[in-house]
């Protein structure tokens, strides 16, 4: 049988096939190497509060470098490819994280777990917000620093100022406060916390601190026993306040505490000192769940995820031998009155920052406080949305932050986390964390927990007097 005959390509379609193989190498030559990939999916635009299709989101040496590009311009060995029902968030800022915990006896720092739990929840920035031991405090943040530590940025505070802090006497001369902040700020503290502070010693430590650039936040009073009530503090300069706006609403006759409760959005007290927040454009921490934890059990502090179950076996049965504790009448009125304020604060135009400011005793975790923190923001009337840049974008701005913190964009440092479902459409979707994002570095939020589990607390009765 005769061969076929032999077919010869023309010389035109030839050189076009070249010209094609030539362009597809220099496509590929083109295309910029970056250390990971993230396509598909829906990523949330801090201006418009919405969620967008993600084309690709480009992250190099722990930033972003492009946002919204087509993923054909990069190249990677790490690539997340996203579902449609995958959404993803700028990592959360907790401008009032505890590592401490009061377990047994005393008040301590804890610096296994808490740095994993508050990461695997979406929290890549935390600002520890009064500490008890600030020189532990510090090796620890050179530990995350060095990558000797997994774990969120951790921005100090150093020591209490007031007398919050057990050595705290009297009220020092002005040069001791300046000699300390500045010591402090040497050590690389990235802020100041006071608490049961007098006025004159207030006034010093704003007064340093912003030498330095850096703010002051308070946990105040009402003024009562030479307290300073937040609306004094806001003449001072401070920055930001912690749980209770002040004002006149908090006479100087009895403590905070004592006020909270009555105080409604309807009170021309409570309306001036929103005013006065307004006009000093300072930030209110709200910590709206940190009173719940004491009062009668809600649906908000209900459990998604096991915490109990990274605590020790010794120190989950502790938690059972206990008897049922009774709600404290207190914080279970001052906890109802911030619910009911809080939306009058928002639709005023007040600036809000999330803080999560739990200690635990065994049984919740200030790591999964920030997802509680957001839906009892929606459920006292603050859109999604806005919950979700009170989250980010105003923490990262309260303390200093911002270019490179609190949003994906470009230039800033690549913290996202990666959930199921939208949380427009249900804020507690913000629970469902699938994948953690801390400077370009991938972590399964699922594993993280799972390498702490069991391990906070005293293993035995004779490792109790530690704790």
């Amino acid at each position: 049988m005769p061969k076929p005959p032999r077919t010869h390509q023309p010389a035109h379609t030839i050189a076009s096939f070249l010209i094609f193989c030539f362009f597809c190498i220099a496509d590929v030559q083109a295309q910029q190497e970056v250390d990971l990939l993230i396509t598909g999916g829906h990523v949330f635009e801090t201006e418009s509060g919405e969620f967008v299709p993600n084309t690709c989101i480009a992250v190099l040496e722990g930033r972003f470098l492009n946002v919204g590009a087509s993923a054909t311009e990069y190249r990677s060995a790490e690539e997340l490819r996203l579902s449609e029902n995958q959404y993803v968030l700028p990592g959360l800022v907790d401008c009032h994280a505890h590592y401490n915990v009061r377990l047994i006896r005393k008040r301590r720092e804890e610096f296994e777990v808490m740095p994993v739990v508050y990461l695997a929840n979406g929290s890549t920035v935390t600002f520890s917000c009064g500490e008890f031991d600030p020189e532990a405090m510090l090796a620890l943040r050179k530990r995350i620093e060095s990558g000797e530590q997994i774990g969120p940025r951790l921005i100090t505070s150093g020591p209490y100022f007031g007398r919050a802090r057990p050595s705290w006497r009297g009220i020092p001369e002005q040069q001791q406060i300046f000699d300390e902040v500045d010591f402090w700020v040497e050590q690389g503290t990235g802020g100041f916390k006071a608490k049961a502070i007098d006025p004159e010693s207030l006034q010093h430590l704003i007064t340093r601190a912003h030498h330095h650039g850096l703010t002051v936040t308070g946990h105040l009073d009402s003024g009562y026993r030479g307290s300073v009530n937040p609306g004094d503090a806001i003449e001072m300069g401070i920055d930001r306040v912690e749980h209770f706006l002040g004002g006149d609403a908090m006479p100087d006759s009895r403590s905070a505490y004592a006020s909270l409760g009555d105080i409604t959005a309807d009170m021309p007290e409570y309306k001036a000192i929103v005013e006065k927040y307004l006009e000093n454009d300072v930030v209110f921490d709200a910590t709206l769940t940190a009173y719940g934890y004491f009062g009668s059990p809600r649906e908000e502090f209900e459990y998604w995820y096991d915490e109990r179950s990274l605590f020790t076996p010794h120190m989950q049965q502790v938690v059972l031998d206990r008897p049922d504790k009774e709600p404290m009448a207190v914080f279970e009125k001052i906890y109802l009155a911030k619910q009911q304020t809080i939306g009058a604060f928002f639709e005023a135009g007040g600036t809000i920052s999330m803080g999560t400011d739990h200690v635990s005793d065994g049984n919740h975790l200030p790591g999964f406080g920030a997802h509680r923190e957001l839906d009892a923001f929606v459920r006292n009337g603050i859109p999604e949305a806005d919950a979700i840049r009170i989250g980010t974008i105003n923490g990262a701005r309260a303390l200093g932050i911002e270019d490179d913190h609190g949003s994906i964009e470009e230039g800033k440092v690549a913290d996202l986390f990666i959930i199921e479902g939208s949380p427009l459409e249900n804020i507690r979707s913000t629970r469902n964390i699938e994948t953690v994002i801390r400077a370009g570095v991938v972590y399964d939020s699922a594993q993280l927990l799972e390498s702490v589990s069991g391990k906070l607390g005293p293993a035995s009765r004779e490792e109790e007097s530690d704790w």
